[in-house]
């Protein structure tokens, strides 16, 4: 048993008020001979992997929870029918979000599609979905996570155990007030960038109701332009999103401040299963194509600078040092019902490289890999862009309340991604 840091203790009580297990889809070109040895497997790779055999316990109010040992079981692979066509498959995806986790049972779950037809990559495949619970993993240790049970050779080696010493937060507190104030002088000074501004709220912000859809566009590495993957997928969203948004009555003005919200990974030796931050960055969607790629890379080079600031670091050893009590204190007070004026974006946009295609299930290769952040009370819009090998997938979850017509904004998207 070793106790959670206080980050993954608070993604985790967060979770019974803004449900946020995270869904991995992996797609493999063919259909498995074997379906029980293709499962059996991946059965025997969970065992081998310290991380995969844990459960969440909570039995204490004085302390953090724990993870606690779990043998994998049959209760965590799920096959789904016999045949779906892609988008049918998508569907049973954006419905799995109803059935969230429980952690103090398992923390994992794989769900099979088995017979999918006009996969991307390969006319007829199998689909496999890791759904995991954030408390386990951030975005990019759940791909390392995944990849293990799917065949890479690489192990995932287990998070240190967290020294959860309160009678350090005096000091810790001390040091991150001070370190503060330099941040505050440094920022006014001009040499560490401003925070990201916030931005108003638009039609994509609109709390999720009605139906719910996953939908994904496939690109080859070369289509994408920019430095980056994520750089050039953000540039496009801000077209269809811009375009969306136009099409739905929000002003211009509103539409220029258009932004994202995107996970970062956090500089350092990883200390938690959650090592990121959430950062705003601007799309300007008023300038064309190669100024907006310029703009938007520069806000990247901006949140990094302002992420190596001494300050973030003395804020996350103080608040690693809160004590449980007051930590679960803090998350009782949040009210999920009450919305924000402004947000950091409009949208987030979650990028993950899951590496190289040497991924298999069964015996077929990896085709496809894919995810779809959760929406949330001010986000009825969210994005994944996750390459394997040389393939980046582009998908969209959304609620009808924020994109009354899935089809027209993947067509807005489509268009501004190019061929």
């Amino acid at each position: 048993m070793r106790r959670m840091a206080a980050i993954d203790a608070q993604t985790w009580w967060l979770s019974a008020k803004v449900p946020n297990d995270q869904f991995l889809l992996y797609g493999f070109a063919g259909v498995p001979e074997d379906l029980g040895a293709a499962l059996a497997e991946v059965q025997d790779r969970a065992r081998r992997c310290p991380d995969l055999l844990l459960r969440a316990g909570d039995d204490c109010r004085l302390t953090y929870p724990a993870w606690e040992p779990r043998a994998v079981g049959e209760d965590q692979f799920v096959v789904h029918g016999d045949e779906f066509f892609w988008n049918e498959c998508l569907d049973v995806v954006a419905g799995l979000a109803d059935r969230q986790l429980d952690a103090t049972v398992a923390a994992w779950r794989v769900h099979v599609f088995p017979h999918v037809r006009a996969l991307p990559g390969a006319d007829t495949g199998a689909v496999a979905v890791l759904q995991i619970s954030h408390a386990l993993a951030d975005g990019t240790r759940a791909s390392a996570l995944a990849a293990w049970l799917f065949g890479r050779p690489a192990p995932v080696a287990p998070v240190a155990q967290p020294r959860l010493l309160a009678a350090r937060l005096p000091g810790r507190a001390v040091v991150a007030a001070r370190t503060q104030r330099e941040l505050v002088g440094d920022t006014e000074s001009g040499a560490v960038p401003p925070p990201a501004p916030s931005r108003p709220v638009l039609h994509s912000n609109a709390a999720p109701a009605g139906r719910r859809w996953v939908r994904t566009l496939v690109r080859h590495r070369s289509q994408i332009p920019g430095p980056t993957v994520t750089v050039g997928v953000l540039a496009a969203i801000s077209s269809g999103l811009g375009e969306q948004l136009r099409e739905s009555g929000e002003s211009g003005e509103d539409i220029r401040a258009l932004g994202a919200e995107v996970p970062m990974a956090k500089m350092g030796i990883r200390l938690a299963h959650n090592h990121f931050g959430n950062v705003g960055i601007g799309l300007y969607p008023e300038l064309g194509t190669a100024d907006r790629i310029a703009r938007i890379s520069a806000d990247f080079a901006d949140r990094r600078r302002r992420a190596a600031h001494p300050a973030m670091a003395a804020a996350d050893q103080a608040f690693a040092a809160t004590p449980a009590p007051l930590l679960r204190w803090g998350v009782a007070q949040f009210d999920p019902t009450v919305r924000a004026p402004m947000v950091t974006g409009n949208t987030v946009v979650s990028s993950v490289n899951r590496g190289d295609a040497d991924l298999s299930f069964g015996g077929l290769p990896v085709v496809v890999t894919a995810g779809y952040p959760s929406l949330s009370l001010m986000m009825g819009l969210t994005h994944g862009v996750h390459g394997i090998g040389d393939t980046v997938a582009i998908s969209v979850h959304a609620a009808q309340s924020a994109v009354a017509d899935i089809d027209s904004y993947l067509a807005r998207l489509d268009e501004a991604l190019g061929d």
